[in-house]
């Protein structure tokens, strides 16, 4: 009698642990991909064939917050990376904006519960499954970088 009420508390820690190390570590990797974006770097496509050109500054963004999401990102497309300029304006012609402009970088994930009880008191996904939704989002401002190293 007492063993399915410890397993659904043991579950549900479980279930909120995990919701938590999400959370957290995208944030984390959207905050680096931030710090990133500021500076108007690129990465090197090889960096040990530097004839082989640099990512666009999106995608190096998109790169980095990959690399510190420990393999919570399926794809780097999930990342939405956008500009604004000093009247709070979209820079459409570069994603990653210029000099002194505002870029936000933010994702839109989800995560299903794997126990039921506690997957019950959030909305179910177009699927059917029990999911929490949650938006993780950064802003910062570029630094004044070289104005052609914008794209």
């Amino acid at each position: 009698m007492v063993a399915p009420l410890f397993f659904l508390l043991v579950f549900g820690i479980i279930d909120f642990g995990r919701l938590f190390f999400t959370q957290l570590t995208l944030q984390y990797a959207l905050r680096e991909a931030g710090r990133y974006a500021v500076t108007g770097q690129h990465q090197p496509i090889d960096p040990s064939n530097p004839a082989a050109g640099n990512y666009t500054r999106e995608q190096s963004i998109r790169n980095i917050a990959q690399k510190y999401a420990a393999g919570l990102l399926p794809n780097s497309s999930a990342i939405d990376i956008k500009a604004y300029d000093s009247q709070g304006k979209p820079d459409t012609a570069y994603p990653a904006g210029l000099p002194n402009e505002t870029v936000v970088v933010s994702l839109k994930g989800s995560l299903q519960f794997i126990t039921p009880v506690i997957g019950d008191f959030f909305p179910k996904d177009s699927n059917g499954n029990r999911v929490y939704d949650f938006t993780v989002s950064t802003s910062f401002k570029n630094e004044p970088f070289d104005s052609s190293d914008a794209l």
